[in-house]
């Protein structure tokens, strides 16, 4: 597409990313799209909105995240630090905010108005963390008399107290999820793992006796009484697609199930299209997971190899955890499906996250850049 001789950023970009992951997120911003005009004008019409309420903003969102996404691709390692640095002192510091002045939905305090717009400043913070953790777990194996494992373990305890704070169990949870499995691919000892274990399940235990809607979202789904509507239309929903789906628009589920454009979008995408394009859909989160982590294990930067892994783990963990609920093997959490559920601020953090890993999974842009201005000095290609 591009002459090699071609220098531009532009044409680097093309050159070092890696497109196979390029067209994997761009591929889920597709699905998002249909979903949104499958799934959202029953739940708008619903309300009551304008049919294509849902669909038009998440058209408008799209805009901003592939633009996020692309931009974020172009950074180095170093400003990748430093926009994670500075992103998760600015989602702190609003969940902290929202504590005392955000919108209460749901007994939750999730999201705070800024100039109009309702923002969840935890979602971005889970990047943002992230990226973070994985120069601090870079660090302490480089010098290992800097403790960036303890602050790493400070540092989780706190965003997780935030969460809870809110509360927001379920994002507690993939924190948690994601956090272990950087702390055990940073090659830390079994002793601490089995402690953050014990620790991980006297805090699932203590969230079942402490916040009454946790106890009530595991009892209906260990025994199955209460109301379970929403995950019994899922899997209504899922069960009636069959293989081949109902048809584009002919799905009857999405319209009385309250979230069909949100949490449950994974189950009108098999009343519609059948459970053949969902496994087409789950391969696509399960190709960038084991992509990310191939490219990540060969890297020979501790940094970049914890922080794409991290990153990786958070997008497969995210989608295991909503598709799971849509099936009923796990209780209701919330949790958005990435870049397919309708939600703005969870594009644009999706957006971020997928920025961060296709510029960390870039091929060396530096050393490459380097190879160049040596075959123009000396007019011989250097050897790779």
């Amino acid at each position: 597409m591009y002459a090699r001789s071609d220098q531009s950023p532009i044409a680097e970009w093309w050159r070092t990313v890696d497109r196979w992951l390029l067209a994997a997120f761009l591929a889920l911003i597709a699905f998002g799209m249909v979903l949104s005009f499958a799934a959202s004008p029953a739940v708008a019409e619903r309300i009551p909105l304008d049919t294509y309420h849902f669909v038009k903003r998440h058209a408008l969102f799209l805009i901003p995240a592939v633009a996020m996404m692309v931009g974020v691709s172009f950074l180095n390692p170093r400003q990748v630090r430093r926009l994670a640095l500075v992103l998760l002192l600015v989602s702190v510091t609003l969940m902290i905010a929202v504590l005392f002045l955000g919108v209460e939905i749901k007994g939750s305090r999730r999201w705070v108005r800024i100039l109009g717009v309702s923002l969840q400043p935890s979602e971005f913070m889970k990047p943002a963390f992230v990226v973070f953790c994985a120069w601090l777990f870079a660090e302490h194996q480089r010098r290992p008399e800097i403790p960036g494992s303890l602050i790493a373990m400070i540092l989780f305890l706190a965003m997780a107290a935030l969460l809870i704070a809110q509360p927001d169990l379920g994002q507690t949870v993939l924190l948690a999820g994601t956090w272990g499995g950087m702390f055990f691919i940073a090659g830390l000892s079994w002793l601490w793992i089995a402690i953050l274990s014990g620790v991980a399940a006297v805090g699932l235990a203590g969230a079942y006796f402490v916040f009454p809607h946790v106890a009530d979202r595991i009892n209906r789904f260990l025994t199955g009484e209460g109301d379970t509507f929403q995950v019994d239309m899922g899997r209504e929903a899922i069960v009636r697609g069959g293989w081949f789906g109902q048809g584009p628009g002919e799905g009857t589920v999405k319209r009385i199930l309250p979230d069909s454009h949100t949490d449950f979008v994974f189950s009108v995408l098999a009343e519609e299209f059948g459970i053949v394009l969902c496994a087409v859909l789950v391969s696509i989160f399960a190709f960038i997971v084991l992509r990310g982590l191939a490219r990540a294990m060969r890297d020979q930067d501790a940094f970049q190899r914890f922080a794409v892994s991290g990153l990786v783990i958070l997008v497969g963990f995210q989608s295991t955890i909503n598709i799971a609920v849509n099936l009923q093997l796990m209780p209701a959490k919330g949790m958005t499906l990435p870049f397919v559920s309708y939600g703005g601020s969870s594009m644009i953090a999706v957006a971020v996250t997928a920025g961060m890993i296709l510029a960390l999974t870039r091929r060396n842009p530096e050393s490459r850049a380097g190879h160049v201005r040596f075959h123009k000095a000396t007019g011989f290609e250097p050897a790779l």
